[in-house]
């Protein structure tokens, strides 16, 4: 029988080496033998993966996986009652606890006696190991249970590659500006008024009817996509001139679905809608292009814009 070979005796820069030639899974499960080889990993953390965490809190998963998605990890938190250990459990370090752990072919299985402290110390445990994005989507089903979890997430400063949400968890949240998608799943309140003290990279609302013209304007988002709308011709045409004369100096493309778009309503830049279609449109100083696509689905007027630099 070969002898264990000393990986930690290694020096440093091959150390490095061999940790960056790691697959996800292998640089995990290295990760969970000891505390001392989980810090060497954290301290060439520099030349870890890029990788996106996704919680899916609902099935009590969290799925790793890489960019391109074909490096995939899954741990699973399921709860600690002891009955569902078995013989090929083991106990591994994670964020300051020894817990049980069982090895899967998708991945871990880890036993945890409360599920959103479960989460939140294997996405600690998660960023000593790589450079980590989040993906979180929060459904009507685990919304509140999870809340303090994810504002912990947020006061740890972390990178989110996608937060799919409900209008009114925009109260928990006071750094939207590290999300790169932000999806809200509107549900109607009237009594409900978000407010906004940074803005994502790219903001999709599904049902948009509270977002009013006032917040398109302060809107610093590079892609804007609006279902559902209550914008009209009027709010159309006050965006486009506030574009034309330098206003969203970040915007790229713009989405505007409503039944209050028509080629029966007022002007827009002193045309009607249609005459809108394909045109292309400059800003004041001429250093930008807007163009405008149309097309009705189910009754609504869909308005697209993409903008170019000249």
């Amino acid at each position: 029988m070969s002898s264990p070979f000393p990986l930690l005796r290694l020096p440093g820069v091959i150390l490095c080496e061999v940790f960056k030639s790691l697959s996800i899974e292998e640089k995990i499960k290295l990760s969970l033998c000891s505390t001392k080889i989980s810090t060497q990993i954290n301290n060439a953390q520099f030349y870890s993966h890029n990788v996106i965490v996704n919680q899916d809190f609902l099935s009590h998963k969290i799925r790793i996986h890489s960019e391109n998605n074909k490096d995939v990890f899954e741990i699973l938190i399921c709860p600690d009652i002891g009955k569902n250990h078995n013989s090929n459990t083991q106990r591994c370090p994670i964020a300051c606890c020894t817990v049980p752990v069982i090895f899967i072919p998708t991945g871990i299985k880890i036993f945890w006696k409360i599920y959103s402290e479960g989460f939140l110390s294997v996405i600690q445990h998660l960023l000593k190991v790589f450079q980590c994005k989040i993906s979180i989507n929060i459904n009507c089903y685990c919304s509140n249970l999870f809340q303090q979890t994810i504002s912990k997430l947020f006061d740890l400063q972390l990178e989110f590659r996608t937060l799919t949400i409900k209008t009114q968890h925009l109260t928990i949240y006071n750094n939207l500006g590290r999300v790169e998608d932000l999806r809200i799943f509107s549900l109607p309140d009237p009594e409900f008024i978000p407010v906004f003290t940074s803005w994502p990279q790219k903001i999709t609302i599904m049902n948009s009817a509270w977002f009013t013209l006032e917040y398109l304007l302060t809107c610093t988002c590079t892609r804007i996509f609006l279902e559902d709308s209550s914008l009209g011709n009027e709010d159309l045409d006050v965006v486009l001139k506030n574009w034309k004369s330098g206003g969203f100096p970040n915007l790229e493309y713009l989405y505007i679905e409503s039944q209050r778009i028509s080629d029966n309503g007022s002007t827009i830049l002193g045309v009607n809608l249609l005459k809108l279609r394909g045109k292309h449109i400059k800003n004041n100083d001429r250093s930008k292009k807007l163009v405008a696509k149309l097309s009705t689905k189910f009754g609504f007027e869909r308005i697209e814009m993409s903008v170019t630099v000249v």
